[in-house]
């Protein structure tokens, strides 16, 4: 046995590790344990079966990597941002906007339900995560939607979808990992592309992310028309909004906006620092919002660290273990049968891009989008460089896709996050089936933008 796994060619080695970690991640080990225990457990086999399977020990550059994650300037922009984000839903600052928008659109057929894409949209360009905003207008709306005659699959579809739309809004978490990975292996690959940048991500998704919730109001503007009974306005008047009310709650969101993205694209400040200002600015709105509310205190600030602390951990403990992954995967030449692969394929680039994207869209099925960033991207990236397909609309695509596996059953997070906190009377049926029609505009949304990829470029016209 020893001598027929030590006859085996490297990329035997590479394409084992590859369906033993995926095999191990759909079992529900813990990811960041999956990816460097196959890892070590494939590394140290082979060394010691046939030590020339693996041309160089990678454990020996793993110290490096650690280090070079650590120090990484744009992924020091995540933990600002997260805590911006929960510093928003934590403190009510997220409530109180929907709130004052259901009030505000509620009384007209579907407006409960334009208020929601709206809110989705202002909370996504102020926070850059998502999950939370679907906790919170699950919480809030979700029961008054069904109170008032809502169509319980499109109340649910309208939640989830607007919810996961942080995904894709700068400034995203999702487009920083992205330009991080993808610039690493730009930078270890050259192909005469400057790499890009989470400046570069942001400006690129400006409006696709627009069109996306174009297509979710359009999707509820034909629901309107050829079903109005399904999104009827609400039984009861709300209580009136005043014009205080309404541009607090949208001074929360735009001055979040302009101190994060226009620090950034004006370029008073980096990723990281923009970031820093929008915590600093979430924290202040919290403080100045409870000081008139009377429900802010420091334990309220110790929940928002302890919670940013748990995320963050999260999300780099991951990435540390997708990069011994990748260092033992790239030794057994994985790298590089999946390159072949890609290159080889009939139809050139835009067979590969198919089938990158086809693939990512099933693995949304099953696995969180951080895993199938700091997995697959840094596998793939090499062939699409190669292929002279561009990065940044490469990006973009696998953004928009990455979002639509927040939606997608058995294992979408916001299906989970909404299921959490329904009424009895929703049924998790009823959840799936209320996704499927956004999973199918997401997948209208990627159609688009690859028959027209100039979309991505856009601000290049204008500057």
């Amino acid at each position: 046995m020893i001598d027929f796994l030590a006859s085996l060619p490297p990329e035997y080695w590479a394409i084992s590790m590859f369906i033993t970690t995926f095999a191990l991640l759909l079992s529900g080990y813990p990811v960041a344990l999956v990816l460097s225990g196959t890892a070590l457990l494939f590394a140290f086999l082979a060394s010691w079966i046939e030590p020339n399977l693996i041309k160089w020990f990678p454990i020996r550059a793993y110290p490096d990597r650690v280090f070079g994650i650590i120090e990484n300037q744009v992924l020091l922009a995540i933990p600002p941002f997260i805590f911006m984000g929960i510093m928003l839903e934590k403190s009510n600052l997220a409530r109180n906007m929907l709130e004052t928008m259901s009030k505000l659109f509620g009384k007209r057929p579907g407006g409960l339900g334009f208020s929601i894409i709206l809110v989705g949209a202002l909370l996504a360009a102020s926070t850059g995560i998502a999950g939370s905003t679907v906790v919170v207008m699950g919480l809030i709306s979700l029961p008054t939607m069904i109170k008032a005659g809502y169509d319980k699959k499109l109340a649910t579809g309208l939640i989830t979808a607007s919810g996961t739309l942080g995904q894709i809004i700068p400034p995203s978490i999702v487009l920083i990992v992205l330009a991080s990975q993808i610039s690493a292996v730009m930078q270890a690959n050259p192909s005469g592309l400057i790499p890009i940048t989470s400046q570069d991500l942001f400006a690129a998704a400006f409006i696709p992310s627009f069109i996306l919730v174009g297509l979710y109001s359009l999707y509820l503007f034909y629901k309107i028309l050829v079903s109005p009974q399904s999104c009827p306005p609400l039984l009861k008047e709300g209580e009136r909004v005043t014009i205080g009310e309404f541009l607090r709650a949208v001074f929360i969101s735009l001055s979040l906006i302009i101190v994060v993205l226009g620090s950034m694209f004006t370029g008073i400040a980096s990723p990281t620092e923009s970031a820093s200002f929008g915590a600093m600015g979430a924290l202040i709105l919290a403080i100045v919002n409870g000081y008139y509310q009377k429900n802010f205190n420091f334990k309220t600030i110790f929940k928002v660290s302890q919670e940013s602390v748990r995320v963050t951990t999260m999300v780099f403990t991951i990435l540390i273990g997708a990069a011994l992954f990748n260092l033992v995967f790239r030794a057994f030449g994985g790298d590089h049968v999946i390159e072949e692969f890609l290159t080889n394929l009939p139809g050139g680039k835009y067979s590969a891009l198919f089938v990158i994207m086809v693939f990512i869209f099933i693995l949304g099925f099953f696995l969180d989008v951080m895993e199938i960033i700091f997995v697959i991207i840094p596998l793939v990236t090499p062939a699409i460089l190669s292929l002279g397909i561009d990065p940044l609309w490469f990006a973009i695509l696998v953004g928009i896709n990455l979002q639509t596996s927040f939606l997608t059953p058995p294992f979408g997070f916001a299906l989970f996050f909404l299921s959490g906190v329904t009424p009895k009377s929703i049924e998790t049926s009823d959840i799936y089936k209320g996704a499927i029609p956004f999973v199918l505009i997401q997948i209208t949304m990627m159609v688009i933008l690859f028959l027209i990829p100039s979309i991505v470029h856009w601000h290049k016209f204008l500057f």
